[in-house]
C-alpha cells in the first residue's frame, strides 16, 4: 500500500528553523569569541551562515532532519518521499543559510501550492510531515 505524502506547514518549518538557528547561534557565539571575530559584523554573519550551511547539509543529507525538524516530526525528502543525497541537501541548505529572505519570498509567492522554497525546487526536495 502506498503511503500518502503530507507536506509540512510553513508554521512547522518556521519553528524548526528557529530552533536550529538558536542552537547553532550558541555554538556560533562561542566560536566567534574564541576566534576573536566581531559576532555582529560581516565576518560574524558569514561565520553563522557557514555554520548553519554545514549543520543543515550534514544532518539533512544524513537523515533528512535537523534537530528542529526532529522536534516537529518533519523531514526533507525527494518528491516521492525518498531519501535525499548530500548534494541535494547542500543545494537546499544553501538557500536557507545564505539567501533566506529571497528563498522564502519566492517560495511563498511563486511556489505557494507546492510549499517549497526556491532552493527546495532547485534541489528537487520537499519537506513533509513524517507518518507517526
Amino acid at each position: 500500500m502506498d503511503e500518502i505524502i503530507v507536506l509540512s506547514s510553513w508554521n512547522d518549518r518556521f519553528w524548526a528553523w528557529l530552533i536550529d538557528v538558536l542552537l547553532m547561534g550558541i555554538l556560533w557565539y562561542r566560536i566567534a569569541i574564541v576566534l576573536k571575530i566581531d559576532a555582529l559584523g560581516i565576518s560574524g554573519a558569514l561565520l553563522l551562515a557557514a555554520i548553519l550551511f554545514i549543520y543543515w547539509t550534514a544532518l539533512e543529507g544524513y537523515r533528512g532532519q535537523s534537530l528542529g525538524k526532529m522536534l516537529f516530526n518533519i523531514v526533507v525528502t525527494g518528491p516521492f518521499g525518498e531519501s535525499i543525497r548530500f548534494r541535494d541537501a547542500a543545494v537546499e541548505s544553501f538557500g536557507k543559510a545564505f539567501l533566506l529572505p529571497v528563498d522564502c519570498l519566492i517560495g511563498w509567492y511563486a511556489l505557494r501550492i507546492s510549499r517549497q522554497r526556491l532552493f527546495n525546487r532547485i534541489s528537487d526536495t520537499v519537506v513533509i510531515k513524517r507518518a507517526e
